[in-house]
């Protein structure tokens, strides 16, 4: 339970002065003025007039409002603010932005735990006026218990940034937001609570206003962003879309972001983009801590682009950004809005270019039908914490059920936060309590369901809309003003390219060699059959090998499937490539002879590539490994731990004899690296020098 102090009837008197020159210190700009609404929601707040929500576009200044606000607070002698943040980026901007105008804003999130001692006896000091923390943190044992109540003991306000977030109707709900419900509930009616954001229609609107309090005060602005010259240009080929970014990144002035919706993607594009010599990096939540070096990079004109997924979102502030380009279309238009809104805030003009392809619908639909626990993932895992007397962990469950270990994660994290949560998190993981999963949770995953396909079906209509009807049409959406919009200021982009530059771009895209790296330590619990268990020694480890390609995608991946699936047969022209790609690879000391993973259900496939690359490379081919159980399609093995089990006592050495030399160890498709592990340690157990994998394809899958 979180105690506030009741405020009763006290009002503070606002400093209309004192605010000018936080807002002219803050901004940097001696004679800054408030835009509409702005000081107004300051003094809504300061005077403690009740709850307010801001619904303003990207870049208005509602960073502004809740830091001025602070500020005065704490000159009239009041307690710290707390204001809850999504994202890392998001946090080190505001940080950043607060110290400029002297208020002494500290953040406690993952990315700094080594910090976390010395803030909290600044916390203890009451040298901290604002503290930004992230939803996970409200949930937290030793925050709640040991950081939180010296703060919420004394609190003046409570700041929810991204307040879309908390209703589950918004574009980017965090399940995570649905505990400030519960602590909002907690509060005094008279707290104050500022709740911002860019992206909330009447709909959104309506259920933050039931969250924050029945009496919530509303300040909602012109949405029309007059700077962005909005387009849609349809080119469902890959090599299509990178040939159109190479050439007119040559072209396009300043900086920007070019977004994707996978990892996958956003590497690619930027690794294409580098070979055409500009100065691109990706920027993903694989990024880890150079994220905030490249946010830095792009904030300098350090880069021409960052090649982004979605974790360069919320609260990148970037004024002067002259260009976001989509490389495939987002899946609803809000979060488009979120995204294209990103670039031209303090410039006259800037592009917002959505491409679109073939496969973003599929990814979309990925997203939609992922985005909440079904009802079979629902009943596996409450079924294995029913069936165990133990608390059971992630990786327990992992041997368990036959899910992901991200969608256990997901599954077992929204029962937690349902109210009453039918699961608990103990010492040792997981464990039932006596309270049933209410009905309301699958109803209200289908009904979100449901609306994420029609805002998606809305998206499309986007797409095809011509010049000139775009930002109305995101307007509209959001359930904005559309008396304000105008006429885009600058001419569309063309479509064109170079026929040159498309060439590159499908060598390229056939040219995208990845790398295997090795496994090195067994599954949680071991393979009982093999019996193996714990770290992997070096000197039975597979060597870091190469895959010629993504499985489907553009290039070669398609080729992979059609020889797997259609054919039954790879094409001599994969053979080439691969006999290229190891020529290119090289790796040393040089493999002296070639086997392959064998199969029960294909038994000729792999190894006759292998054979037909052999002879093309100049090595010896042998059989080695024997398939001796019939085992299930990686790919039908949700999680790594039930992937490594499916291989165990699978395959056995055959040979009376191993070479002298390493080996080049051929499969056609690396869902897990499993297979790959398990033949690698049998042959290397065998006295094999050494296992180089070659696979014609990645799944990305683990």
């Amino acid at each position: 339970m979180i105690r506030v102090r009741d405020w009763g009837e006290m009002e503070l008197n606002y400093n209309a002065e004192r605010a000018i020159e936080l807002l002219r210190i803050g901004s940097g700009n001696v004679n800054a003025a408030f835009r509409e609404n702005q000081e107004a929601a300051i003094q809504h707040v300061v005077e403690g007039r009740g709850r307010l929500l801001v619904v303003q576009k990207t870049g208005w200044g509602k960073s502004f409002v809740y830091f001025i606000a602070t500020k005065l607070l704490r000159e009239s002698g009041e307690g710290p603010a707390l204001l809850v943040s999504p994202l890392l980026s998001l946090m080190r901007n505001q940080v950043s932005a607060a110290e400029q105008m002297g208020v002494r804003a500290e953040t406690i999130n993952s990315d700094n735990e080594d910090e976390w001692s010395e803030i909290e006896k600044k916390i203890k000091a009451n040298d901290v006026d604002i503290l930004i923390v992230s939803p996970e943190r409200l949930s937290n044992q030793r925050f709640r218990a040991e950081v939180l109540p010296r703060i919420a003991a004394n609190i003046s306000l409570l700041v929810v940034d991204e307040a879309h977030c908390i209703s589950d109707w918004g574009h980017d709900f965090r399940p995570q937001y649905r505990l400030l419900e519960r602590t909002i509930k907690q509060l005094t009616p008279n707290m104050r609570i500022l709740a911002t954001t860019a992206t909330a229609n009447d709909r959104v609107s309506a259920d933050l206003a039931a969250v924050l309090g029945p009496d919530i005060t509303v300040f909602k602005g012109d949405l029309n962003r007059s700077s962005l010259t909005l387009q849609t240009i349809t080119l469902p080929n890959q090599a299509e879309r990178l040939a159109w970014l190479a050439d007119k990144l040559k072209v396009l002035p300043g900086s920007g972001i070019i977004y994707t919706l996978t990892v996958r993607d956003a590497n690619q594009v930027a690794k294409w983009l580098r070979k055409k010599e500009f100065v691109v990096e990706s920027y993903t939540g694989q990024t880890g801590d150079r994220r905030e070096l490249l946010e830095d990079a792009l904030l300098n004109n350090d880069v021409k682009a960052l090649v982004a997924t979605t974790s360069l979102g919320m609260g990148y502030d970037k004024p002067d950004l002259a260009f976001v380009i989509h490389y495939q279309m987002p899946g609803s238009v809000v979060a488009y809005y979120q995204q294209v809104g990103r670039a031209g805030r303090s410039i006259p003009y800037a592009y917002g270019v959505l491409l679109s392809g073939k496969e973003e619908s599929q990814i979309s639909e990925w997203f939609i039908n992922s985005a909440f626990p079904t009802e079979e993932e629902v009943t596996q895992v409450l079924s294995a914490l029913e069936a165990s007397e133990e608390p059971l962990s992630i990786p327990d469950l992992m041997r368990e059920v036959n899910l992901g270990k991200g969608r256990i994660a997901k599954t077992i994290e929204s029962l937690a936060l349902e109210i009453p949560a039918p699961v608990i998190k103990v010492a040792g993981g997981w464990q039932l309590t006596a309270n049933e999963l209410s009905g309301e949770f699958r109803h209200r995953a289908n009904r979100l369901t449901t609306l994420r396909r029609e805002e998606l079906e809305q998206m499309k209509k986007y797409v095809q809309l011509p010049f000139g009807e775009h930002m109305g049409f995101l307007v509209r959406a959001l359930d904005g003003d559309l008396s304000l919009i105008a006429p885009p200021s600058l001419k569309p982009l063309d479509s064109e390219f170079s026929e040159a530059t498309l060439k590159e771009a499908v060598e390229f895209l056939s040219q995208t060699n990845l790398p295997i790296e090795s496994r090195k330590m067994w599954p949680p619990g071991g393979l009982p059959t093999y019996g193996l268990r714990g770290k992997i020694p070096p000197h039975l480890q597979a060597f870091p090998g190469q895959a010629l390609c993504y499985w489907g995608d553009a290039g070669w991946g398609a080729e992979v499937k059609n020889g797997r699936y259609v054919g039954q047969h790879f094409s001599d022209r994969l053979v080439e490539a691969c006999a290229n790609m190891f020529h290119s690879w090289s790796p040393e000391p040089r493999p002296t002879w070639v086997t392959a993973i064998p199969s029960l259900r294909h038994p000729d496939l792999v190894p006759g590539f292998a054979k037909r690359l052999a002879k093309k490379i100049g090595l010896p081919y042998l059989d080695s490994l024997v398939k001796v159980t019939h085992t299930h399609e990686q790919k039908s093995m949700a999680n790594s731990t039930k992937q490594a089990l499916n291989v165990d006592g699978s395959l056995e050495i055959e040979m009376d004899e191993i070479p002298q030399g390493p080996v080049l160890l051929i499969d056609d498709i690396v869902n897990s690296r499993w297979t790959i592990t398990v033949a690698a340690w049998l042959l290397r157990n065998s006295d094999c020098d050494g296992v180089y994998p070659l696979a014609l394809s990645i799944t990305g899958q683990e």
